[in-house]
């Protein structure tokens, strides 16, 4: 199965955050699964850690690609269809990153890993 991470999951995942629900890290280290990660996380992330908001332990240049190819993680672009969907979605979410990642998800058919509530306002398949 392919599955969707979120920002906080794959940082979580990567990190070993206690953060990290159990049933998320066995659906993410389980062998048949492809696991993705939008541009528009890696996008969210550098602006975050620009921001000082968010700490990174290296720089994002070497810990994105080398945390993507140790745990098989690989990147889901961002498409032109993807753009189209967010522009359809029902305003129950205004964030940006959030609303483009359940804009894949519909796109692509695929869940997301998250603990965000917010995604099952939409017609998303969410596993936390």
């Amino acid at each position: 199965m392919r599955l969707l991470l979120d920002t906080h999951t794959f940082l979580w995942f990567v990190t070993a955050s206690p953060k990290l629900s159990a049933e998320a890290e066995d659906v993410i280290r389980a062998s048949g699964n492809r696991l993705l990660l939008s541009v528009a996380s890696v996008w969210e992330t550098a602006i975050k850690q620009n921001l000082g908001r968010l700490p990174i332990p290296e720089p994002l240049d070497s810990f994105i690609p080398e945390h993507l190819r140790t745990n098989r993680i690989a990147l889901l672009p961002i498409q032109l269809r993807h753009t189209f969907a967010v522009a359809r979605l029902p305003l129950h979410h205004r964030d940006p990153f959030d609303r483009l990642l359940v804009a894949q998800a519909i796109s692509e058919s695929i869940p997301v890993v998250s603990a965000d509530g917010v995604f099952d306002a939409y017609s998303v398949r969410r596993l936390w």
